[in-house]
C-alpha cells in the first residue's frame, strides 16, 4: 500500500533515536514536513541529517518534554517552522523501573511529567488548530505494560495506563471534529534503550537481544521500521476510521490483546 503525507506536518517527540527516530524519517519519506523534539543538541542535527528527504523540512527542536516551559518553547518552534501541526506522536520516554518499596515521589513523578504530562501539554496545545481544521492525528507510544502491568514494572507501567486512559478520553473528544487518537504499545523493539541496559548489566547487546528474543512468539526483536510503518498508516487518510485504539506492536509477547 502506498502511503501519502504529502502536505501534513508532524512532530515526533524523542525523535532523535530509536523509535521517534524510525518513525520521523518514514514521516519525512511520506511526504511530511518533520519536526523532531529531543534534549542533545548533537544527537538532533545527526537525526536531522539522517531524516532529510528531497523537499521536506525536517527540523530539530531542544527540548525536555518533562519540562512544561519547554514544550510551550518547543511547540512554538514547531509552528514557526511548519506553521501548522497535523500530526503529534508523544514517544518522548525510557522504560523506567523500580521495586514498589523503592518507588519514591520523585521518581514516579518524573516519569509522569516525562510521558503522562508531556503528552497532555502537547496535545492541548495542537487541539484547537485541529479542531479548526477538522483534520488531526494523534499518537501516543505506550509499552504492553499498560495493558498487563507485571511486577517491578512501575512507574512506567502506572504512567503507561495512564497514557491508555488519555487515548480514549482524547479520542472521544476528538472524533467529532476528524482527530484521530491512538495507541501503539511497545513490546521490545531495537532501540537505544536497550543498548544502554545491555551496558549496564555487563552483556553483550546480540547476547541481550538474543535471550529477549526467547519471550517473543515471533522469535525475534522487533525493527523500529516495522514500528514506524504501522504508525504511518495511523496517521495517514488510510487509516481514517480507526480511533481509540490500543494496539499492540510486540510480536504477540503480550498475553492480552
Amino acid at each position: 500500500m502506498e502511503i501519502s503525507l504529502a502536505g501534513r506536518t508532524a512532530v515526533v517527540t524523542g525523535g532523535s533515536k530509536g523509535i521517534g527516530l524510525a518513525i520521523a524519517t518514514r514521516f519525512a519519506a511520506s511526504g511530511a514536513d518533520v519536526a523532531i523534539i529531543a534534549r542533545g543538541r548533537e544527537t538532533l542535527d545527526a537525526a536531522v541529517k539522517a531524516i532529510a528527504a528531497p523537499g521536506r523540512r525536517v527540523v530539530g527542536i531542544k527540548g525536555d518534554v518533562a519540562v512544561a516551559e519547554d514544550v510551550n518553547r518547543a511547540y512554538d518552534e514547531a509552528m514557526a517552522a511548519l506553521g501548522k501541526i497535523d500530526i503529534v506522536v508523544n514517544n518522548a520516554g525510557t522504560s523506567a523501573t523500580s521495586p514498589f518499596e523503592k518507588l519514591t515521589d520523585e521518581f514516579l513523578q518524573l516519569d509522569l511529567d516525562q510521558k503522562l504530562f508531556a503528552a497532555v501539554r502537547l496535545s492541548r496545545l495542537v487541539w484547537p488548530q485541529m479542531k479548526e481544521r477538522r483534520w488531526g492525528r494523534i499518537i501516543n507510544v505506550l509499552n504492553i505494560g499498560a495493558k498487563a502491568p507485571r511486577g517491578g514494572s512501575a512507574p512506567t507501567s502506572i504512567t503507561r495506563a495512564a497514557g491508555m486512559a488519555l487515548t480514549k478520553v482524547l479520542s472521544h473528544e476528538g472524533a467529532p471534529h476528524n482527530v484521530l487518537v491512538n495507541a501503539l504499545l511497545v513490546g521490545f523493539i531495537e532501540a537505544d534503550q536497550h543498548v544502554q541496559a545491555a551496558k549496564k548489566a555487563g552483556i553483550e547487546i546480540k547476547d541481550y537481544l538474543a535471550a529477549r528474543a526467547k519471550e517473543i512468539p515471533l522469535g525475534r526483536i522487533g525493527r523500529a521500521e516495522e514500528f514506524a510503518n504501522l504508525a504511518c498508516f495511523l496517521v495517514s487518510d488510510a487509516g481514517s476510521y480507526i480511533t481509540g485504539t490500543a494496539i499492540n506492536v510486540d510480536g504477540g509477547r503480550s498475553p492480552v490483546v
